[in-house]
């Protein structure tokens, strides 16, 4: 049995609204069974869409690189390089890019999650 290794560079990328996605772990890619993890790069300006929630289990995200903010169920706060982030079950959620570098992101889900068990909430958007 070999070590269960992947590197991001040799994960499929997903365009989807506001980011770049690679999913790293799961259970197809590397054999989890209970939790997943994706790499996503957000550009400048760009805010991550639509508003979400994850019904079925939490996330957290960790920002390699880059700032910008998150709202969690309406509440603002700014994030940057190094800081780690809950995003509660049912918490509807956005992440946006407001530096001037690309935003790398890590984000972690238990249990294991994909696209499907996303909750979208297309209304919600950052306060101005």
């Amino acid at each position: 049995m070999s070590v269960p290794v992947i590197h991001e560079s040799e994960a499929e990328g997903l365009d989807l609204p506001g980011r770049n996605l690679r999913w790293l772990v799961n259970a197809d890619l590397l054999g989890s069974k209970h939790l997943s993890m994706c790499v996503i790069t957000v550009e400048p300006g760009q805010t991550v869409r639509p508003a979400h929630s994850h019904p079925n289990g939490e996330e957290v995200i960790y920002i390699v690189t880059g700032s910008g903010r998150v709202l969690v169920n309406g509440e603002v706060s700014a994030v940057r390089a190094g800081s780690a982030v809950l995003f509660p079950q049912g918490q509807i959620h956005m992440l946006q890019n407001s530096g001037d570098v690309q935003m790398k992101v890590a984000c972690f889900f238990a249990p294991a999650t994909d696209l499907d068990n996303y909750k979208f909430f297309e209304g919600v958007e950052f306060p101005s």
